[in-house]
C-alpha cells in the first residue's frame, strides 16, 4: 500500500483494511511508477522482507504484491505434479528477472486486490517481466481468473 494512501486514510479516520483499500484504488490512477531494486531470494518460513513467493508474488521492504498481469501455476497447493513443477520454474525465473536491475512498479486499474496485495505490473525498460515469463511459457496472461495447469 503506498504510504501516501496511509496518510490520507489515517487523516480521514479510516481504518479498515476495505477503507484502505478504497483510498489505495483512488490514488491509482494519479501515482507514478514507482521504482525499486532488491536482491530477492525465495521466501523462506518466518517473517517477509523482501523475497519471492511463487511466479506471480513476491515481498518487497514488507509490502506483499501480485503481479497484476499475469497468472502462474500454484506452488503452495498445486492440482498436479506438472503445475508443481511449472510453478517452482516459474518461480525461480521471478527470483532472476527481480535480480536483473531496476524496475518499475505499475498500477494499472485497481491498487490492491481481496487480499489486501498490492496489484502491481513490473516493468523493466518498459517491458513487462510477466510477459516475459508468459512467452517463455511460465505464465499465462491474466484474464480475470485462473486456469488449469494440469492436463485433462
Amino acid at each position: 500500500m503506498h504510504k501516501i494512501t496511509v496518510l490520507l486514510a489515517t487523516a480521514l479516520g479510516l481504518t479498515s483494511l476495505a477503507a484502505l483499500s478504497l483510498a489505495d484504488n483512488a490514488l491509482a490512477s494519479a501515482a507514478p511508477p514507482d521504482t525499486a531494486q532488491a536482491r530477492f531470494e525465495l521466501c523462506a518460513p518466518g517473517p517477509r522482507v523482501t523475497c519471492v513467493v511463487d511466479g506471480d508474488t513476491f515481498w518487497l521492504n514488507g509490502l506483499k504484491i501480485r503481479i497484476a498481469d499475469i497468472n502462474t501455476p500454484e506452488t503452495s497447493q498445486p492440482a498436479c505434479v506438472a503445475e508443481a513443477r511449472l510453478g517452482m520454474r516459474a518461480t525461480h525465473r521471478l527470483v532472476e528477472l527481480l535480480n536483473a536491475g531496476p524496475f518499475e512498479l505499475e498500477v494499472q486499474g485497481r491498487g490492491t486486490d481481496r487480499y489486501g496485495r498490492a496489484l502491481r505490473v513490473v516493468t523493466r525498460n518498459g517491458r513487462s517481466l510477466g510477459a516475459i515469463l508468459e512467452a517463455e511459457g511460465l505464465a499465462e496472461l491474466w484474464k480475470g481468473r485462473r486456469s488449469s495447469w494440469c492436463e485433462a
